[in-house]
């Protein structure tokens, strides 16, 4: 059992930054890929980033590739989502997503099994 607690969004002017944190409870972090998705209203979720449990190994979306990067700190059971050049595009509730099954992170929402409760980010023009 996992319990995933996102923190660090907030309201932003495009262009702007922001630093998500998740942090895990329990001893076994290093045994979960990691995801970030988020979902604006009327939207379905989407997959914004993934690190694999070691943390060498992530993945993007076109959407965010060069602009957001997922990392992760195994000791301190937490992985982070920094986002640049904010996009008023980029609004919407980010959360993240612990799997127990895949070595790599994968964009299917239905693989993760664990999910926090959001953290909103609001991205202005």
């Amino acid at each position: 059992q996992v319990q995933l607690v996102e923190s660090g969004g907030g309201f932003v002017q495009a262009g702007g930054s922001l630093r998500l944190s998740c942090a895990a409870s329990g001893r076994t972090f290093s045994r979960y890929s990691m995801g970030w998705f988020r979902q604006a209203p009327g939207k379905e979720r989407e997959f914004v980033a993934g690190v694999s449990r070691s943390g060498g190994i992530a993945q993007y979306p076109d959407s965010v590739k060069g602009r957001f990067t997922i990392s992760r700190d195994n000791a301190k059971n937490t992985a982070y989502l920094q986002m640049n050049s904010l996009k008023p595009e980029d609004t919407a509730v980010y959360y993240c997503a612990a799997d127990s099954l895949h070595l790599l992170a994968t964009s299917k929402p239905s693989d993760y099994d664990y999910w926090g409760q959001g953290t909103q980010v609001t991205v202005s023009s």
